[in-house]
């Protein structure tokens, strides 16, 4: 996968790009990242890529010309069926799903806006999609782009060193995961579940998968309320509520 990221702060996204599994995946050439400034296509002495907005109001908006040459020149190096994305809030969400829809295109602009902005009519004609981690607003676009360079670069086939690592994250099945634990079974008073010890793969396999729908059922009920269960999903999160309950 190749991945451009037009921004006005390039230097950030290529000092996390370094970093963890997103690192190792790039320095493998499992996922080429660049990151490009609107500056460098802006036609004035002084490299302008902001401007006050019409009607008046605080802020500055990014300007049209520097930030769509900036776009062209990516999409045109990329991929056909690569796609263009803006970070914004007013986006559609980020989720599981949405992240193995992007994880099977060939490559992605990723536009991070900063200030108030983008000129709503670059983002009309030269964007695709626009897509949101949150309901909140930050300063600028380049962690949303981080946050989703790294959900789509971890699922793609080989960047984890277990494939069973993505497979069993949070959202992959519809459900949060399920507790964890290492070494020692014993930390102040606190013991590791008997069932994880005792080497009975079938039922870990059942403890984790009532711990993932109880989970899900006492933290992101909307979730859950999505999820069809099959007879032993149900099964097992009637235990856990009665369990709960006593």
């Amino acid at each position: 996968m190749q991945v451009t990221v037009i921004t006005l702060f390039p230097e950030l996204i290529r000092s996390v790009i370094q970093i963890g599994v997103l690192g190792r995946a790039v320095e493998r050439g499992q996922v080429q990242v660049e990151a490009v400034s609107p500056r460098e296509f802006a036609s004035d002495a002084r490299r302008t890529v902001d401007d006050r907005p019409f009607g008046g109001g605080p802020g500055m908006v990014m300007k049209v010309e520097p930030t769509r040459s900036a776009v062209r020149a990516a999409i045109a190096d990329l991929p056909v069926g690569s796609r263009r994305i803006y970070l914004g809030a007013d986006g559609v969400p980020l989720t599981q799903a949405k992240v193995a829809e992007l994880a099977a295109l060939p490559g992605m602009v990723l536009l991070a806006g900063r200030y108030e902005g983008v000129d709503e009519r670059l983002l009309s004609t030269e964007v695709d999609e626009t897509i949101s981690i949150g309901d909140y607003v930050l300063s600028g676009g380049e962690l949303p782009a981080l946050v989703l360079i790294d959900a789509v670069v971890r699922t793609l086939p080989g960047v984890l060193g277990d494939e069973e690592s993505a497979l069993q994250d949070s959202f992959m099945t519809g459900l949060l995961d399920w507790p964890h634990y290492t070494r020692p079974e014993e930390l102040d008073a606190l013991k590791v579940p008997d069932v994880l010890i005792g080497g009975n793969h079938e039922a870990i396999r059942r403890w984790r998968l009532k711990q993932a729908l109880g989970r899900t059922w006492l933290r992101r009920p909307d979730l859950l309320a999505a999820k069809t269960l099959n007879a032993e999903e149900q099964t097992l999160l009637a235990e856990f509520k009665s369990e709960q309950a006593g």
